[in-house]
């Protein structure tokens, strides 16, 4: 099983707290350091501000060298397919063939109102989001010398020189959410990978078989995508260093303890084990709240990863 790092920059992070974390998981040997994609923070004040997703990516495929880089999601409603295309296979060329990229339909209204973006109906932003996953992923796949096309409710794009391509032969797509009908599609259609977040385990086992029933219904080897879930993880040597990250990010034990993997390296390991049994996960994303504490990182990576 792979472990991953997930941060949550809107709750307030600059880029050099991410850089530190990135290293930090880099040298730790993690597989990839990931970021939210959005503009404000869901509590507190958020300071110093948001980061930019792709921005902050750019920065740190020239300041990391190995881990791989990506967003879990890049919000539809903030960007155009075209530019997004663009602006993605930029990242993967400057980090040498590190990217992965998720997209998502946009959820949260208060930071569009807050910026100014439109925030359509929800048919509407999965209408958007299944153009963009069209739109990006035909830009990356079109032969060179080629040109692509499309003609959609909300994007058209005409004759279009497909330019830039990726450094990656095929950047992996990662498609997630609970939606019971049109994620599992989307994600039969265009996904390398599917991501659970912050769901339990018997939803996570329901919501895998639905896309597993997509992927046959669409002529599909449901093994060719990876499962995932993202979960805030909340890890101490004892008790009392659990109780204390616990309290550094303002939330309760008993609730990290039944919703994430907290607790002690060994109770984690068993936690993440009835999590591989039961809904065949291979990859976790750690979402690590307190940025500051790199010593969590380290932790992890030190007595949990080795006994996966």
């Amino acid at each position: 099983m792979e472990l991953r790092i997930f941060t949550e920059p809107q709750q307030g992070a600059s880029y050099d707290d991410l850089l530190a974390v990135a290293r930090t998981a880099e040298a730790a040997g993690y597989g990839a350091f990931f970021r939210s994609d959005h503009y404000l923070a869901m509590s507190g004040d958020g300071l110093p501000g948001p980061t930019d997703a792709w921005i902050t990516l750019a920065g740190l495929a020239r300041d990391t060298e190995r881990i791989r880089l990506g967003t879990l999601m890049t919000a539809a409603t903030f960007r155009h397919p075209g530019p997004l295309a663009i602006s993605v296979a930029q990242v993967d060329a400057m980090s040498g063939g590190r990217v992965e990229f998720g997209l998502g339909a946009g959820w949260f209204e208060a930071e569009h109102t807050a910026y100014g973006l439109p925030f359509p109906s929800t048919k509407e932003r999965f209408e958007r989001y299944a153009e963009q996953l069209e739109v990006v992923t035909g830009l990356w796949g079109t032969p060179d010398g080629g040109t692509f096309s499309f003609e959609g409710a909300h994007y058209r794009l005409v004759d279009s020189p497909a330019l830039p391509k990726p450094a990656q032969a095929k950047i992996p797509v990662l498609v997630g959410g609970l939606g019971p009908k049109r994620t599992p599609a989307l994600a039969a259609k265009y996904a390398d990978e599917f991501n659970l977040p912050f769901a339990g385990v018997d939803a996570a086992v329901e919501q895998f078989a639905r896309v597993d029933a997509a992927c046959e219904a669409a002529g599909r080897d449901p093994g060719e995508i990876t499962r995932s879930v993202a979960l805030v993880v909340c890890v101490g040597r004892d008790g009392a260093e659990v109780a204390r990250r616990a309290g550094r990010i303002g939330r309760e034990e008993a609730e990290l303890r039944e919703n994430g993997l907290t607790g002690t390296p060994a109770e984690v390991v068993d936690k993440l084990g009835t999590w591989r049994e039961r809904t065949g996960i291979s990859r976790v994303y750690l979402q690590v709240l307190d940025l500051a504490d790199l010593d969590h990182v380290e932790l992890v990576a030190a007595e949990v990863a080795p006994q996966l």
